[in-house]
């Protein structure tokens, strides 16, 4: 294969994987669906029922967050986790609300307010992490079809990508014309309006590392990872 055709299969796989992280950030949004309704259908009463209808994904967050540390104040729970503190205050009183955490104030310290669940709370904690368990063994029993060297290629990727700095990439012009070029001629317009410019040059220069063969791997695992429809 001459270095010409050899850059066209490379941009082909490169243009393929792009379309495919674009359908995988869908797939992960309607999956927050589905979960709700694995909660709902596996609540364990009526009452836990009714509330998952209501309970949104960072509340269940900031819910499980709570029932580690507990007691634990809001501050704690924003550094850790990662959210505001806005974020925290509002799902928090939404949370009491509804009688699922309680509030605790600390004896000569009325400003500072640290959270507990109740048990109507450590009930829904549980019927959270017996979701998260079933997830783990269907994605264990679903990557047992691949052999070590899959699996290991996949994981080197992933761990590429979370400690590549995408925006901050150094390239020299001839890679930046050529992204910029790739990025405004060659991905479908629907994927810009998705996950945006800046997203698909980062990823385009980190796919661009990696040899046609591994490209081809890439595409490989991902669509039966992600885009194919298996039964038990």
């Amino acid at each position: 294969m001459n270095n010409y055709s050899g850059k066209q299969n490379k941009d082909r796989l490169i243009k393929a994987l792009m379309v495919s992280v674009n359908d995988l950030l869908h797939k992960f949004q309607r999956e927050d669906d589905e979960e709700k309704q694995w909660l709902i259908q596996n609540s364990p009463t009526p009452v836990i029922a009714e509330l998952m209808k209501d309970m949104t994904v960072n509340m269940l967050h900031v819910l499980s967050a709570i029932g580690k540390l507990e007691p634990v104040n809001g501050i704690t729970i924003s550094k850790q986790f990662g959210f505001s503190k806005g974020t925290v205050s509002k799902i928090t009183r939404r949370l009491a609300d509804k009688q699922i955490i309680s509030f605790e104030y600390i004896p000569d310290n009325k400003k500072e307010v640290l959270f507990r669940t109740t048990p109507l709370g450590k009930e829904i904690n549980r019927l959270h992490q017996a979701l998260h368990e079933q997830i783990d063994i269907g994605v264990n029993h679903f990557l047992q079809r691949y052999n070590d060297d899959e699996l290991q290629f996949l994981v080197n990727a992933l761990q590429e990508t979370l400690h590549t700095s995408w925006i901050n990439t150094v390239t020299n012009e001839k890679s930046i014309a050529l992204s910029k070029r790739d990025l405004y001629t060659k991905v479908e317009i629907d994927t810009y309006k998705t996950a945006g410019p800046e997203e698909m040059n980062e990823v385009i220069e980190m796919l661009k590392k990696l040899d046609s063969r591994n490209l081809k791997k890439a595409k490989a695992i991902l669509n039966d990872v992600f885009f194919s429809v298996y039964e038990d």
